[in-house]
């Protein structure tokens, strides 16, 4: 592909392509659930890490699956992947995980892209589409193997119901999807697993944050990030208050 690919472009073709990678690597039947994680994981972050060193050999880069490097603090524009976000559920051949490609710039996600290969579906931060009308009873999702239990008090206060999930990619275009209206995540996640997906939803019109309302700023130097809130904007005032009130005890 051309460098003169917008970086918009750059990133849904990216995530597109190791998706597919991906579901081939799967497919093959000839490694087992731990080395196929393995093996999936090397796979994506390769072709992704080789590609945007190629593409954008100026920016700095961010990956799950690399050592990271201080050069990229320097750098105003710096790409964040996750070559494979959910590797338990890819493993499974269930359709909640997700690969997601990200530029931050200064900090902020401004362009991303979650491929969400087992439905065949890229979302983009340059493409956003009218989020579908809630239901009457609120959904949120969480952990399908370990729910926050911030998270779960907060639902029950506000009446909501839980909808158990695997990657964190999946969750936030569940909510972009309309097929949920909160995600909300307290235990602790780095800046790959929520830069991309907070890139498209917030172009979508969403509301994102820290749980204590600040804002999400990537490319730090210590990439660990404790909580976020994904949801439709009319809930985040009454969500955000849920959460201090459940800190408090």
């Amino acid at each position: 592909m051309s460098e003169t690919m917008t970086d918009a472009d750059l990133a849904a073709h990216l995530a597109e392509v190791a998706g597919r990678l991906l579901i081939e690597v799967r497919a093959s039947g000839l490694l087992s659930l731990k080395a196929l994680g393995q093996a999936g994981d090397a796979t994506a972050n390769q072709f992704l890490c080789h590609a945007l060193r190629e593409q954008r050999p100026d920016d700095g880069l961010l990956s799950e699956e690399e050592k990271d490097n201080a050069e990229r603090l320097a750098r105003s524009r710096v790409w964040i992947v996750d070559p494979v976000d959910g590797t338990r559920e890819y493993g499974e051949a269930r359709t909640d995980w997700a690969v997601h490609v990200a530029l931050a710039v200064d900090g902020v996600p401004v362009i991303g892209a979650v491929a969400l290969p087992g439905l065949g579906v890229v979302l983009r931060s340059d493409r956003p589409a009218a989020v579908p009308p809630a239901p009457e009873r609120l959904r949120m999702v969480v952990s399908r193997t370990r729910p926050a239990a911030e998270a779960v008090a907060v639902a029950e206060r506000l009446g909501a119901e839980l909808l158990p999930m695997g990657s964190a990619g999946a969750k936030a275009m569940a909510v972009v999807r309309g097929e949920a209206d909160i995600y909300l995540h307290t235990g602790g996640q780095y800046e790959w697993d929520s830069c991309a997906p907070v890139a498209v939803a917030l172009a979508h019109g969403l509301h994102c944050s820290r749980v204590d309302g600040s804002p999400l700023v990537y490319n730090q130097a210590d990439t660990y990030m404790p909580d976020l809130l994904i949801c439709r904007t009319e809930h985040a005032a009454r969500v955000l208050e849920l959460v201090r009130e459940v800190a408090a005890g």
